[in-house]
């Protein structure tokens, strides 16, 4: 464990109230990196940016602070990987991305489905027109939160409600597979605990594709996706943000064709990891699988269906 820390928290420099609670903290983040073998613990975040042997910092905060840790990670000089989404807003989430251009930093966002073995095979069908001319994209998230759990998703002053955590899901499929829609309609339903709980929306593109999507906390939803094209339809069974299968079912007939991956939960964590190292290693600025254009694009629908909707979230 790396004593500096200490020293530095507990530098006459800070007065004695500051002192003790930033001694609280490194105390439970050297609590926690004991219990998970982490080498090293830090107080704040601007001990953990100071550090000049940190690569990369992972902003994995209430999606109301993404924002400024990734201000204070980027003008550290680090390279980020900011948890989805982005920003709260396509604002934010722009204001990211230019300072990581400026800086000449690596910066993604960790929506890890878009990362997945899974979704390569996704790229593939996609890629080679075997669906043909792709029309409709419907995708569904819905999970059940008890009122008096207290979860973080309940919480109107942390931007709670579906969209954020669950929406980002189905409105960055249709996004990804049809591109930016030219209209966007959407309805919601209020929680009992003041933030949104469900969320319907539909997204027509200049080309005549439309996305169908759906969001709730109200119940557990079968999240599945579906894109459905001219000459084929791809179904992705739920939850289809997890690794799963792909099936492929030709148009009039024809043999199927499926794809299978053991399913697992957050143990696909790790191939977003490998891909931000590879990046960073290479030189390069952003990754492909989940381009910042792609992030904004996504945040851009969301700020259109929070409008429709009359949601809006602090700090904006």
């Amino acid at each position: 464990m790396d004593r500096r820390a200490v020293h530095r928290l507990g530098s006459p420099a800070h007065p004695p109230a500051l002192r003790r609670r930033r001694l609280a903290r490194w105390r439970r983040a050297e609590e926690f990196a004991v219990r998970h073998d982490i080498t090293r613990a830090y107080g704040s975040y601007e001990e953990l940016v100071a550090d000049e042997s940190v690569d990369v910092v992972y902003v994995a905060t209430e999606h109301t602070a993404h924002l400024a840790c990734a201000r204070l990670a980027l003008g550290a000089g680090n390279h980020v990987l900011v948890e989805k989404p982005l920003g709260l807003n396509a604002a934010q989430a722009a204001e990211i991305a230019r300072l990581a251009s400026d800086r000449g930093l690596f910066c993604a966002e960790a929506l890890w489905t878009f990362f997945l073995p899974r979704f390569d095979v996704v790229r593939q069908v996609l890629d080679s027109g075997m669906l043909g001319e792709v029309r409709s994209v419907l995708a569904d998230m819905g999970e059940y939160f008890d009122p008096a759990g207290g979860h973080r998703i309940l919480r109107a002053d942390l931007a709670g409600g579906p969209l954020l955590d669950l929406g980002t899901y189905p409105v960055s499929l249709a996004t990804w597979v049809l591109g930016p829609p030219e209209t966007v309609q959407a309805s919601g339903v209020p929680h009992p605990a003041g933030v949104n709980g469900q969320v319907g929306a539909v997204l027509n593109t200049e080309h005549g594709e439309q996305a169908v999507l759906h969001t709730t906390l109200f119940s557990n939803t079968p999240t599945t996706a579906t894109v459905a094209g001219t000459e084929g339809t791809l179904h992705l069974p739920g939850p289809f943000y997890h690794p799963g299968d792909v099936l492929f079912t030709p148009t009039g007939g024809g043999t199927p064709r499926t794809y299978t991956e053991p399913r697992t939960a957050h143990e696909g964590l790790h191939f977003e990891a490998a891909e931000v190292a590879h990046r960073i290693k290479n030189g390069q600025l952003e990754t492909p699988l989940r381009p910042l254009a792609d992030s904004i694009a996504t945040m851009r629908v969301m700020d259109e269906i929070r409008h429709r909707c009359g949601i809006s979230f602090p700090g904006e």
